[in-house]
């Protein structure tokens, strides 16, 4: 793999191609805005004017963009993916989507004579500045094997899962159990306050037993706080969420729990917390 392409400068793609572009990969990036590319330009990072132009010129192009919509049309528009792949080219998308997006995208990919992986990731903004991600690969299997190396500096686990869409019921499997137990995590310290206790040790006592776990750590002080600095945009989890309950509808899997979650997610972007971080959710609940 001698030339790496990278769609989608957001919150994570910023951090991950910064990460490539650090291990001495060479790296074209492009962005819906232009301007967010100048902090990869500054590292060495090559700008390109289109995705077409980096499907063209590099040997795998992964992209990272916020849902199906724009998944779809960073592949199908004029000057898009799909323009430019062809002669057996990768492209790994990582962005969250659900599975018929990934396998209409991966379709087409293949139909121009390129090669298609998915490859949504689990984490958000810290494990994607220092590379922990958990990368949730399907598809190609030999795009899969030449995008290891680059792989390996964005995450810390890389699973191979089988055929396309298993990565994408994979990460919204992860995200509804992650909304599930941030609502739930949020109306635990709603009730212990409100009930006298104090939010410190809530928190203390939560992380010394079995419901010790990551995302508690970090979230509960921003939450105790009122602060919600964005690592993962709550958009994002109710994008997720919503994702996951119509996988449940395709497959008459009963999700109550997690269309619960949803409603309070979809409650929060009512109340203009679209942007902050899904842990602003508790401003449903407090």
């Amino acid at each position: 793999m001698k030339k790496i392409g990278f769609l989608g400068l957001g919150i994570m793609g910023q951090a991950m191609a910064s990460n490539l572009v650090r291990a001495g990969f060479e790296v074209t990036v492009w962005n819906r805005n232009p301007d967010k590319c100048a902090p990869l330009v500054e590292l060495g990072a090559r700008q390109a004017e289109s995705p077409r132009e980096v499907a063209a010129e590099c040997d795998v192009s992964f992209a990272i963009l916020a849902d199906p919509a724009a998944a779809k049309e960073v592949c199908f528009v004029a000057e898009g993916v799909l323009a430019g792949i062809g002669d057996g080219r990768g492209y790994v998308d990582m962005s969250t989507v659900d599975s018929d997006t990934s396998q209409s995208i991966a379709d087409a990919i293949n139909s121009a004579g390129g090669r298609f992986l998915e490859a949504p990731v689990s984490g958000t903004k810290k494990p994607a500045e220092d590379g922990t991600l958990i990368i949730l690969a399907a598809g190609d299997r030999s795009l899969y094997d030449e995008a290891v190396p680059a792989f390996e500096k964005m995450g810390k686990l890389c699973p191979y899962l089988g055929t396309t869409g298993q990565g994408a019921r994979m990460k919204l499997v992860v995200n509804m159990i992650m909304g599930g137990m941030m609502t739930a995590f949020c109306e635990g310290l709603a009730l212990g306050q409100k009930s006298g206790l104090e939010g410190n040790q809530i928190l203390e006592i939560l992380m010394a037993g079995a419901l010790a776990n990551p995302m508690f750590g970090g979230k509960g002080p921003m939450i105790l706080q009122g602060e919600f600095p964005t690592s993962f945009p709550l958009k994002h989890m109710q994008k997720d969420l919503r994702l996951a309950i119509a996988l449940g509808d395709q497959l008459g899997q009963p999700l109550a729990t997690a269309a619960a979650a949803n409603e309070s997610f979809k409650r929060a972007r009512q109340l203009g917390l679209e942007e902050a971080d899904f842990a602003a959710v508790f401003k449903t609940i407090d």
